[in-house]
């Protein structure tokens, strides 16, 4: 059969620098022609061009100019940290764009993708060379876990690599403190893990519970109350070192309404769709699917969930191979329990603290390490029944892609008639390309098999070189797709990025203005660093969420509010409205009608430049005004839905509390109330139930909130500021369209003023009669001082316990 690979492994090669390089230069063979074709910049679909391209130019600039405090362009703004330390901040990749021009950062993001590529194969190299005699096959399981389908699907989510590549070392580390009894190494490994991204670090701790218990259970580590102790207080001080950012974080997405679902019923222990059943074995058996454009289960609900876990050239083939064996030791234990977490409902949803307001899969890279430990343990294996295994692999592939593929189906046209056709794949050539890659990968690794054997150099090489080009033509096939599909590469490219210039309206940039973007790229505002009312982004502030949520309107992962919330325009101190005339082919995509009428009231056409057609809202108020009716949020509640964005700019909402509270500008009363707060709420009659809703008093109320703001409204690096002239007004409360946060301290004329929570989720505060008026917001990120405090406390404990570890070593050698 040729050399030994015995003879081979002592040599004197560095195999951690080659599955760097292989990957590497792979990656680079992936995604260099993409960024050529586009012009420098690697573009992809959906959230990768509309949220990582803005999200890393828009933080690196707010970094470099040192506001690590309020984002103003974020949604009507939110805390820097708690918005961005789950996308970027904690990652070291972001950090190394620093030093680059803004104007640059778009054009690194395909370098950055290569490079996450190329060490998420060495991290997973470092973890799993323990495992294996011949370091060899811990290369190719380096390349298995970084070209994964699971890694491939979540370019999309350009974010998602760096718990990939974390989290290999994370169980590295666990494994040199449990079987080389280094001390000092497992607390970095948490505080890192922790820091790049606190959504995937619940579930790694959730998998490293599992895999410590495992280690125990099968006694594959002898268990050491002292040793446990010792690696308690390692996860300990690793996570309190997080504090500086994870305590902010914590306090910023704490109300979020994606956060608040619990599992509930049968639907905690099956799914309610049963689609998904056969997307979980699919996503392993067949190359990686496309996030939003699904075609092996359409009507799963799993657009974005990121099940996937496809290993390019061997498949399931040498997991299975592995599983089959009659040891049973503890990674066949454990992949066992974490196929069975798969598929129940509630045990998935505990990779992200029992959260089930959505299906996610985002855990899957962990059983994709697992399953390539597996497999590259099954290559070393004498006793491996390969035959047998490549008879289930290919046995199941061929029965998904036979059932999905050919299955009859019969669908109701609109006439009643009835139509059949063949297949229930949403694609059907996307469907059967993959099919065949899947059944294709199989021939080929038999076929290397019965050339090579395993324990060659040749099979080494031979499996190396056909991984790659298997990971160049799958890979390369699916993000191809991926730009096909995508409608924002050409005004992104063409009229969007580092194209703020070509805009020019004297005050789009000022403080007190705000735009609208309709039927445009999402976050083209973030694109351009002006402030909008639109934002595709899912951990703004919760005041956002709330206030849009008292409108009747869902706010979950953006803000897009519809032109029948007209109103909120002008609340908003929105004054300009951008219309992207590359979608023009589609009339409901203009913002102008047929009869040439525009789609809300009281915006004129400014002019066309760019390619967007720029409208100017005639009803404008500026930020910062005062109101002259008040209604409780009962009152609102029960306003008609239909005019809720007006009734919120004709009276300001406020708690009962503080009606009472501010009962001299409100005019509250109990008498006057009591029928709302009695027994029959009902008869009460509101002054909302007497609004007119016609255009004309629309125009009025703005023009009277319009003279009745401030004549000086601009942000500051720690707030804002705003001058109000009340020299001849009564007391009042002047509102703020800034979300409310704990963050803001208020000053009028130099003296603390309570910030009031009004409009449902906005800011207002107390300004005294005759008097003109100086505002001054101060934010302070909440809870970023005390966490400071906390990592410097802990960083300083870690200090001691090195030293103790150290001491203790030193005398015991000693003896």
């Amino acid at each position: 059969m040729g050399r030994q690979l015995e003879r081979y492994r002592n040599k004197n090669y560095h195999y951690g620098l080659q599955v760097f390089f292989i990957a590497f230069i792979t990656a680079c063979a992936l995604i260099i022609p993409f960024i050529i074709f586009d012009g420098g910049v690697f573009y992809y679909y959906g959230d990768f061009n509309v949220q990582e391209i803005p999200f890393y130019q828009m933080i690196h600039d707010a970094v470099k100019s040192g506001n690590f405090g309020w984002n103003t362009t974020t949604d009507l703004g939110s805390d820097l940290i708690s918005s961005y330390s789950f996308y970027l901040l904690g990652s070291p990749f972001f950090w190394a764009t620093i030093p680059f021009p803004s104007e640059a950062v778009p054009y690194l993001i395909g370098p950055l993708i290569i490079l996450k590529l190329s060490f998420c194969s060495l991290s997973a190299y470092i973890y799993l060379k323990r495992y294996v005699r011949h370091r060899q096959f811990a290369v190719i399981g380096g390349l298995l876990y970084a070209f994964s389908g699971f890694s491939v699907y979540n370019i999309f989510f350009f974010h998602f690599h760096e718990p990939m590549i974390v989290f290999p070392l994370l169980l590295a580390a666990l494994d040199a403190f449990l079987f080389d009894k280094k001390r000092g190494i497992f607390a970095p490994a948490v505080f890192c893990a922790c820091v790049v991204n606190y959504y995937f670090f619940t579930g790694q701790v959730l998998f490293v519970v599992i895999y410590f218990l495992m280690l125990v259970f099968t006694k594959t580590y002898k268990f050491s109350v002292k040793e446990f102790l010792l690696l308690a207080s390692e996860v300990l001080i690793g996570f309190l070192a997080t504090a500086f950012i994870l305590l902010p974080s914590v306090l910023g997405i704490m109300g979020n309404p994606r956060l608040n679902t619990l599992p509930n019923g049968w639907d905690s222990l099956v799914h309610n769709n049963s689609q998904r059943y056969w997307l979980s074995i699919a996503a392993f058996f067949f190359p990686a699917d496309m996030p939003a454009y699904p075609t092996f289960t359409p009507d799963s609900n799993c657009k974005w969930a990121s099940v996937a876990g496809w290993m390019p050239l061997v498949g399931m083939t040498g997991a299975i191979a592995y599983l089959q064996l009659k040891k049973r030791d503890w990674i066949k234990k454990i992949i066992s329990l974490l196929i069975i977490m798969a598929f129940v409902p509630v045990l998935n949803s505990a990779f992200q603290m029992l959260n089930s307001s959505i299906y996610y899969a985002r855990w899957y890279y962990m059983l994709v390490l697992m399953l390539t430990l597996a497999t590259i343990r099954a290559l070393e294996s004498n006793k491996a029944d390969w035959g047998r295994a490549v008879r289930w692999s290919a046995g199941i592939t061929l029965a998904m892609t036979i059932l999905i593929g050919l299955m009859p189906k019969v669908t109701t046209n609109d006439d009643e008639t009835e139509q059949w056709s063949v297949g229930v794949a949403a694609d059907t050539r996307r469907f059967w390309i993959y099919a065949l890659i899947a059944m294709v990968c199989i021939l080929g690794f038999v076929l290397i098999f019965k050339k090579f054997g395993f324990r060659t150099r040749a099979f080494y090489i031979a499996t190396s070189i056909t991984l790659c080009l298997t990971i160049l033509l799958t890979s390369g096939f699916i993000i191809g797709t991926g730009t096909a599909y995508s409608a924002t590469i050409k005004p992104i490219k063409e009229n969007i990025l580092n194209k703020r210039d070509a805009i020019h309206i004297d005050d789009l940039d000022d403080d007190s203005v705000r735009s609208d973007f309709y039927e445009c790229p999402d976050n083209t505002a973030m694109f351009w660093q002006i402030k909008s009312i639109n934002c595709f982004q899912s951990s703004v502030s919760t005041s956002i969420m709330q206030f849009y949520e008292a409108l009747g309107m869902t706010r979950d992962v953006a803000s897009r509010p519809d032109t029948n919330m007209y109103g909120i325009r002008s609340l908003l101190s929105c004054k300009y409205l951008f219309d992207y005339m590359g979608d023009d082919t589609d009339i409901s995509n203009s913002f102008t009608e047929k009869n040439g009428k525009t789609k809300m009231p009281y915006w004129k056409f400014l002019k066309a430049e760019n390619g967007f057609r720029i409208y100017e809202n005639t009803c404008y108020i500026p930020m910062g005004f005062t109101y002259d009716s008040f209604v409780t949020e009962e009152e609102f509640e029960q306003s008609k839905s239909s005019h809720k964005s007006e009734t919120i700019l004709y009276s300001m909402v406020l708690s009962r509390e503080q009606m009472k509270k501010y009962a001299s500008i409100t005019g509250y009363t109990d008498e006057k109330y009591k029928e709302l707060y009695g027994k029959k709420p009902e008869d009460f009659v509101s002054i909302i139930d007497d609004y007119s809703y016609g255009r004309e008093t629309y125009k009025k109320v703005c023009e009277e909130r319009k003279n009745n703001s401030c004549s000086e409204f601009n942000y500051t690096d720690n707030g804002f500021n705003a001058v109000f002239d009340n020299t001849n007004g009564n007391e009042n409360l002047l509102f703020f369209s800034v979300p409310y946060s704990d963050g803001f301290t208020a000053y009028v004329n130099g003296t603390e003023t309570e910030i009031e929570k009004v409009n449902n989720g906005l800011m207002a505060v107390y300004i005294p009669a005759n008097e003109n008026c100086n505002i001054e917001f101060v934010y302070k990120t909440p809870g970023l001082s005390t966490g400071i405090l906390i990592s410097v406390i802990s960083a300083a404990a870690f200090l001691v316990y090195i030293l103790s570890i150290n001491i203790f070593r030193y005398i015991k050698k000693r003896k």
